[in-house]
């Protein structure tokens, strides 16, 4: 989470000088990756809520399960899943929005 911050923070602050390569037509292609990375590392945040708010709706299906050892189990399962998630958002978005 402080990892995407900072690279929201950095990608802001640098904002200007990607940008002005954008009328250029031998660098316009620096200010056009920037735009869409910036437009992934948004969409990752988006994708890293979707994945929160899938696992506590699957998390509040196993605590009302009479097994406690299947409890126990179908959490660190779904909770492996969650962190595989969060993970892989990053590339997901980069891919979606063709940023490299």
């Amino acid at each position: 989470m402080v990892r995407r911050r900072v690279l929201t923070l950095l990608l802001t602050s640098l904002a200007p000088i990607p940008v002005a390569t954008l009328s250029n037509r031998e660098l316009g292609g620096t200010g056009q990756n920037y735009i869409k990375s910036l437009f992934a590392v948004g969409f990752q945040g988006l994708l890293i809520l979707v994945c929160v708010a899938i696992y506590a709706v699957l998390i509040q299906g196993i605590a009302t399960s009479g097994d406690p050892i299947g409890a126990i189990w179908g959490t660190v399962g779904y909770t492996v899943l969650l962190c595989f998630m969060l993970f892989k958002t990053g590339s997901i978005a980069q891919r979606i929005f063709g940023a490299h």
